[in-house]
């Protein structure tokens, strides 16, 4: 039977578009990998101390990639993700018909589009759907050109973006349900997917005029994903948007709390970031976030984050 998605042609169409690194010479991408992996020990014990939460013994591999192994390793945990979608339409004889009408490679050249654009984007990730344990995945080449466009002192970004990354490992780990529920959400989505082809390009079509609006500037800015959703699709995005806002919110709290002596140039860095994602890129860049929900994973941040501060406020951390 034809493949929905071809995943291999995603991964190699993520990386052929995905962007030129910025230019190092070896000894300073070395010097810089080994800063990372650095980082990331020391930002385990602040975030232990900032957030009183006990890690378990870490299973969870740390790597530090460049753009086409993050491109793999998302494509291997999209396979995974999708895998129940692919088998309930399979079920019930969808996949089939689908794949005649779009051809799983042109799907999968779509997704790896996606991969190569967001591949430039990442700074940090922990990704547990393609490996058991999960992985700690901080993309260097895209720390360093950060780190350049906003002048900001090196060591000191890349601590700051450790701890945040290691707040979402220690998440994850260190609170049992949280990952179970993650994934129970993402298999509500599933069971509530529509599997009518006809149906599907019925929705397709009506989430075209949607993007017509998103790109003139119009729109929620909740993505492609929002806008092809059905009515009880929405209500399960809603409630991954409110639990998605809180652990970045944690993460971004955590990561702003941590003391002015651990990294001295943090006020400056914090600064600067944030006039960076206000600003969001040239205008076709713009609209890909658009497009991607991206928008919408900015409201995340700065609304988790002030939920996380009103909290503690009122009633402390612990």
């Amino acid at each position: 039977m034809a493949a929905l998605i071809v995943w291999d042609v995603a991964a190699q169409v993520g990386r052929r578009l995905s962007p030129a690194p910025p230019s190092a010479s070896r000894a300073s991408a070395d010097r810089t990998v080994n800063e990372l992996y650095h980082c990331a020990a020391r930002a385990a014990d602040h975030v232990a101390e900032l957030t009183r939460l006990t890690e378990p013994q870490v299973t969870a591999a740390t790597r530090v990639v460049d753009r086409p192994a993050w491109i793999d390793a998302n494509a291997g945990g999209m396979r995974v993700v999708l895998a129940p979608v692919v088998e309930k339409l399979r079920s019930q004889h969808a996949v089939g018909q689908l794949s005649e009408q779009i051809g799983g490679r042109v799907t999968g050249a779509q997704v790896g589009a996606v991969l190569g654009f967001l591949s430039g984007k990442v700074l940090g990730q922990f990704e547990f759907f393609d490996r058991p344990g999960g992985q700690l995945l901080l993309v260097a080449p895209n720390l360093v050109a950060v780190e350049r466009q906003l002048k900001v002192d090196p060591s000191d970004f890349r601590l700051w973006v450790c701890l945040h990354e290691v707040t979402h490992r220690v998440q994850f780990t260190a609170v049992p349900w949280l990952r179970q529920h993650m994934i129970d959400e993402v298999a509500a989505l599933t069971d509530a997917m529509e599997t009518d082809p006809a149906a599907l390009r019925h929705r397709l079509t009506q989430a075209l005029g949607e993007l017509r609006r998103s790109i003139r500037g119009g729109g929620d800015g909740a993505g492609l994903m929002s806008l092809l959703a059905t009515a009880e699709q929405r209500e399960i995005l809603d409630r991954l948007t409110a639990f998605m806002s809180l652990v970045e919110g944690h993460a971004e709290y955590v990561m702003n709390a941590v003391d002015r002596t651990v990294i001295p140039t943090q006020a400056a860095i914090e600064q600067r970031f944030a006039v960076r994602r206000r600003r969001g890129g040239n205008p076709l860049d713009r609209l890909l976030r658009r497009l991607l929900g991206m928008e919408a994973k900015t409201r995340q941040y700065v609304d988790g984050s002030a939920f996380v501060r009103a909290v503690v406020a009122r009633v402390g951390l612990d």
